[in-house]
C-alpha cells in the first residue's frame, strides 16, 4: 500500500530545519547579534535583524574520497587524453576547499547572510541576561499547580463522583422514557387488593396484567444507568510560585532636555520588553517625578509631556507607599530602575540617601540607577563633576552590592549598560 500525502505545506515549513541550524550556528550568530546591536537602535528591539555569520560557521560535515589514498577506475566524461589503465600523477597540495583562498582580483567567498526574526532577535539577545537574586523562589522556571473546576467527565474517580449532576440525568431519562415510579406500583398493588376482596375478579386480573407490565418495564429502565454518571473534572492550572514587581522610576523634570528623555526613554523601553519577553509573571509599575511624584499608566509614562522642578526624593517615597500598600516583601520579589540627569533639590539629596540606604533599598532585591546625559555625543552631565545625586547616592553603593550605578550619555551605550545590569552572575559592582 502506498500513502501519498497530499496536504498543503504550512507556512513556516522549514521551521524545525531552521532551528537546528541555529542550534549548530549559535555561536555564530549570536556574535553576529552582539555586532549588530552596536548599530541598532532601542526602538527597533521588537523587530527582526538581518545578520550575516561566515560561511566556515555554517559547514556541514561529509564524507568523501581523499584524493590521496585510494583507488579510482572510472573515466571522467570529457576526458580525450586518458584510457582505462593509464597511470596520471597525483595531484599535489592540500585538500582546502576552493573558493575560500584570497585571489589577485580581491574576488572570495561570501558571508552567508540571513533575516532573524523578531522571536529569535529577541531570544538571542535576552537568553543570557535575568532579573538578579530572585531568592525567595523561582519566578521564570518553578510553577505551583492549582486544581481548578472544568466542567463534568463521563469518567473519573469515586471520590471525584457528582451526585448532583448524576441524578438529575437520572431523572432527566426516567422521566423521558416514563419508567413508572415506585409509588405508582404501590397503588397498583392496593388496587388490586381492594379489588379482589370485592370480588372482583375481572378487574384483579386487568390490574394484575398492568402491574407486571409496568414491573417489567421498571427493570429495563433501571433507576441509575452508566449513561448518567458524571464525575467533576478539574485542570491543573499551573501559578507562579513567586511573584516579582519591577518598579520604573524616571525623572521629567526641567532640567531633563529632550534627549535626556530620549535616553531614559529608550532604557525603560528596553526594560520593558525584557520583563515581558523573558517573564510570564511581573508587574511593573511606572512612576513620573518633577517636584511631585506619580504613578502612571505605560502610555503616560513614555509619552507625557509634562515637566516642572526636581525632587527626586518624591518618587523614592511614592514608591515604598505603593510597595508597602501592595507588595508584600514576604511573597514579592521587589526590583527598582531610575533614570535622572543627576540634578536634584539641593536640599533634597540627604533625603534621598536616608529613604535610599534606610527604607527602599532593605525592600529590594536590586536597584539600579541610570544617569542620562545629553545624548548628542555630548559632555555627560558629571562628566568633569559628578551632579548632586551621583554624589549622593555613592554614599550608599558600598554599603548595598544590590545597589548599581551607571551611565549613558549615547543611544549607543543603551545596549551595553543594560547587558552589564542585567547579565547572569555578572559583576554588579
Amino acid at each position: 500500500m502506498n500513502i501519498v500525502d497530499r496536504r498543503p505545506n504550512p507556512k513556516g515549513k522549514s521551521l524545525s530545519n531552521r532551528q537546528r541550524f541555529l542550534a549548530r550556528a549559535r555561536a555564530e550568530v549570536k556574535s553576529a547579534v552582539q555586532e549588530a546591536l552596536r548599530k541598532r537602535k532601542v526602538a527597533d528591539v521588537g523587530h527582526g535583524e538581518k545578520v550575516a555569520i561566515p560561511t566556515r560557521g555554517i559547514a556541514e560535515p561529509n564524507f568523501h574520497h581523499s584524493r590521496r589514498t585510494g583507488r579510482t577506475e572510472h573515466v571522467v566524461p570529457g576526458n580525450k587524453e586518458y584510457i582505462r589503465g593509464d597511470e596520471i600523477p597525483r595531484p599535489t597540495g592540500g585538500e582546502g576547499r576552493g573558493g575560500s583562498q584570497g585571489s589577485p582580483d580581491g574576488s572570495g567567498e561570501d558571508a552567508f547572510e540571513f533575516t532573524l526574526s523578531k522571536e529569535e532577535f529577541l531570544d538571542m539577545f535576552f537568553e543570557d541576561l535575568e532579573l538578579p537574586d530572585l531568592v525567595k523562589k523561582s519566578l521564570k522556571e518553578t510553577f505551583a499547580v492549582d486544581l481548578q473546576r472544568a466542567g463534568y467527565t463521563v469518567t473519573g474517580s469515586p471520590a471525584n463522583l457528582s451526585i448532583r449532576r448524576t441524578m438529575r440525568n437520572s431523572m432527566a431519562r426516567r422521566i423521558s422514557l416514563k419508567r413508572p415510579k415506585q409509588s405508582d406500583l404501590e397503588a397498583l398493588r392496593e388496587a388490586i387488593d381492594n379489588a379482589r376482596s370485592r370480588g372482583a375478579d375481572e378487574e384483579a386480573e386487568r390490574l394484575l396484567r398492568e402491574l407486571d407490565r409496568l414491573e417489567h418495564r421498571s427493570k429495563i429502565i433501571p433507576y441509575i444507568d452508566p449513561i448518567d454518571v458524571r464525575y467533576n473534572r478539574f485542570e491543573r492550572v499551573p501559578r507562579p510560585n513567586t511573584e516579582a514587581v519591577m518598579f520604573c522610576l524616571m525623572d521629567v523634570s526641567g532640567s531633563m532636555t529632550e534627549a535626556m528623555k530620549d535616553l531614559a526613554k529608550r532604557f525603560f523601553m528596553l526594560l520593558h520588553v525584557f520583563l515581558i519577553r523573558r517573564y510570564r509573571h511581573v508587574d511593573i509599575v511606572f512612576i513620573r517625578h518633577t517636584s511631585t511624584a506619580e504613578e502612571v499608566d505605560e502610555e503616560t509614562f513614555f509619552y507625557s509631556r509634562e515637566t516642572g522642578g526636581t525632587v527626586v526624593s518624591t518618587a523614592l517615597e511614592k514608591m515604598l507607599e505603593i510597595a508597602r500598600a501592595r507588595y508584600p516583601t514576604d511573597r514579592w520579589n521587589i526590583y527598582a530602575a531610575q533614570a535622572s540627569d543627576g540634578d536634584n533639590y539641593g536640599a533634597d539629596s540627604g533625603r534621598c540617601v536616608s529613604l535610599l540606604g534606610g527604607e527602599v533599598l532593605p525592600l529590594c532585591q536590586y536597584f539600579a540607577y541610570v544617569e542620562v546625559g545629553d545624548g548628542m555625543g555630548g559632555s555627560l552631565t558629571g562628566l568633569s563633576r559628578d551632579s548632586d545625586l551621583w554624589r549622593a547616592y555613592n554614599e550608599v553603593a558600598p554599603v548595598h552590592p544590590h545597589f548599581v550605578m551607571r551611565r549613558v550619555s549615547d543611544p549607543s551605550q543603551i545596549f551595553s549598560v543594560f547587558h552589564e545590569l542585567f547579565a547572569k552572575g555578572g559583576i554588579r559592582a
